[in-house]
């Protein structure tokens, strides 16, 4: 039976192509995906093999208008080595090194004094125009290898967020803390086979993306702003050297999506040195590995507990005698006063203690419209999910005692402790209409196949009706314009909600509470009436001030106006 020669022609053209698909794959694999690997093997064998083929994946913030800007990448340069047995004048050969690059002259004649060893690394990380000077020199046994390592642009700037690469606990090298740690497996970069099969390469990728769901190598895209992180920044400093906390931090977010635009926290520590650090406590993100007693700030969340219960209305008022006992302890207003009949308002307004203790203890105790149900709508008491280690989950047993003088102090913010990113998360949802969202940083994952993934926080849940987050929202910006700073911070064409928080610190020694220590906390979002910010701050054991209005107040404007002005936010009223 003879062969039908159209099949036949089929056959070959469709060999060529699959041919032409296994030779382009390999151009692409070649001189795009693997150009860097093959770049860094050729440096290496020009350099004598004294380099590594080190590479990792990027790590960029989002400016407002969309670019990526690196905040973590790797850095070419070069080491200095010298070969002993070549050097022919030990003097000049420090002088002409050390006229380009700092060396110590006594560190750099042990080095050559060494007899076991024929050569040996004068200096690391000289970057490249530095070294191509040592090189022109001509200096003889001296040699530059290429050299890559991991670089952070910013210096300290969201180091916190960040984290840094070096050695763990198990003494190898990977991220540690922050995105390098969260997404080790996206930003490292396994070995190589250059030189395999493209086409078994194919399908296992096929199978790593498609079938198994497996992330591969690429950078991280966080959300962090890169002027607004600054500005923070530039905030707590100032927060930083007026008080002299033991400890200040903020987070601003966009409260309806849950993207963080900027968090940072002082003290904090170089990544490109990160081992110089006197106290490695100060890796740690205390925004969210921190869990403390935040106050005051509690207060608008009790409110919005009662309000969405039926347990009052914003129209209820309830008798304050400045004092209360329960359970055998005594709680005052932080003034001291009694304020008689006393209005929703006003507990917001004046900050009043046993206005929170009544709302709470109006609720009831034994069904899912208890306080202790609705604290655990607001998510407070679990982990966010944010994309960061490490995340603590909040402490707040007190919120569900049969013991009144738990839940009522639980209610202004004492006897909880919880971390800053759950409060925001959860004073988040008065500002977008009553919903749990989650936080998170990164916005997206970019594979080096070409392919990329959203990051967010997935479909947002219903914890309080519209009309509650209305009630506390008119509620706060009452606060803002008739009552923080006597109403002088009050902005006539954009409304802004806001609440301080005062809380003692806990005596771990002594028990109880120390009676002139105290943490400060602030947060606020506008515009009131479309919400784009929420921002947080806090500081620890500040000096020469009692109370958060005083210390925090100015900072949160400030960054308040920043934020309207950088983003061009229409007035809302």
């Amino acid at each position: 039976m003879k062969s039908n020669p159209r099949w036949r022609l089929i056959t070959i053209v469709a060999f060529f192509l699959l041919f032409s698909l296994i030779i382009a794959g390999n151009l692409y694999k070649v001189q795009v995906y693997s150009h860097d690997a093959y770049t860094r093997i050729a440096d290496k064998q020009y350099s004598n093999g004294e380099g590594d083929i080190f590479d990792r994946g990027q790590i960029y913030f989002t400016s407002k208008d969309g670019n990526k800007v690196s905040f973590a990448g790797v850095k070419e340069g070069y080491i200095v080595v010298a070969e002993i047995n070549k050097i022919i004048d030990v003097e000049d050969t420090f002088s002409k090194i050390s006229a380009v690059i700092p060396l110590d002259k006594d560190d750099f004649l042990n080095k050559l004094n060494k007899k076991s060893v024929t050569s040996v690394e004068l200096a690391r990380h000289i970057e490249i125009d530095k070294g191509d000077e040592i090189k022109a020199k001509k200096i003889p046994g001296i040699r530059l290898a290429k050299e890559r390592w991991r670089f952070y642009p910013g210096n300290e700037q969201a180091s916190h967020v960040i984290g840094y690469f070096g050695y763990g606990k198990d003494s190898t090298l990977s991220g540690q803390y922050g995105l390098e740690n969260f997404y080790e497996n996206v930003l490292t970069r396994k070995d190589e086979n250059l030189y395999g099969n493209f086409i078994a390469d194919l399908f296992i990728n096929f199978k790593k993306t498609v079938v198994d769901g497996e992330d591969l190598s690429g950078d991280v895209v966080a959300g962090i702003e890169p002027t607004v992180e600054n500005e923070l920044e530039i905030n707590l400093n100032k927060i930083q050297k007026a008080w002299n906390p033991e400890l200040v931090g903020g987070i601003i977010m966009d409260p309806k999506d849950g993207k963080v635009l900027a968090m940072a926290s002082l003290p904090s520590f170089n990544p490109n040195s990160y081992g110089s650090a006197k106290n490695g406590r100060v890796y740690a993100n205390p925004l969210v590995q921190g869990r403390y007693e935040l106050g005051s700030i509690m207060k608008p969340l009790t409110m919005a507990a009662g309000l969405d219960s039926g347990a009052i209305t914003a129209k209820s008022t309830y008798k304050d005698t400045g004092s209360i006992t329960l359970n055998g302890r005594t709680i005052r207003n932080h003034d001291g006063k009694v304020h008689g009949v006393t209005s929703m308002q006003e507990i917001l307004s004046q900050s009043l203690n046993l206005g929170a203790s009544y709302v709470a203890l109006k609720m009831d105790v034994d069904s899912d419209k208890s306080f202790g149900a609705y604290m655990e709508r607001f998510g407070l008491g679990t982990s966010t999910g944010i994309d960061l280690p490490y995340e603590l989950n909040g402490d707040i047993r007190n919120v569900k005692s049969k013991r009144e003088v738990e839940r009522a102090t639980a209610s202004f913010g004492q006897g909880i402790a919880v971390t800053p990113i759950e409060m925001v998360r959860a004073l988040a949802s008065l500002a977008n209409g009553g919903y749990l969202i989650t936080p998170h940083v990164a916005d997206s994952l970019e594979y080096r196949l070409g392919t990329s993934k959203v990051v967010d926080g997935g479909e947002p849940v219903r914890i309080l009706k519209k009309e509650t987050t209305d009630d506390v929202t008119k509620m706060l910006v009452k606060v803002v314009d008739e009552v923080l700073k006597n109403g002088t911070v009050k902005m006539d064409r954009w409304s802004i909600a806001a609440k301080t928080g005062t809380a003692q610190i806990a005596d771990p020694v002594n028990g109880g509470y120390y009676k002139d220590r105290f943490l400060h906390s602030f947060f606020g979002y506008f515009p009131a009436n479309d919400p784009k910010f929420v921002v947080f701050l806090y500081q620890l054991y500040p000096k020469g001030a009692q109370y958060a209005s005083e210390t925090l107040t100015d900072p949160f404007i400030d960054l308040t106006k920043f934020l309207l002005n950088y983003y061009e936010v229409p007035p809302d009223r």
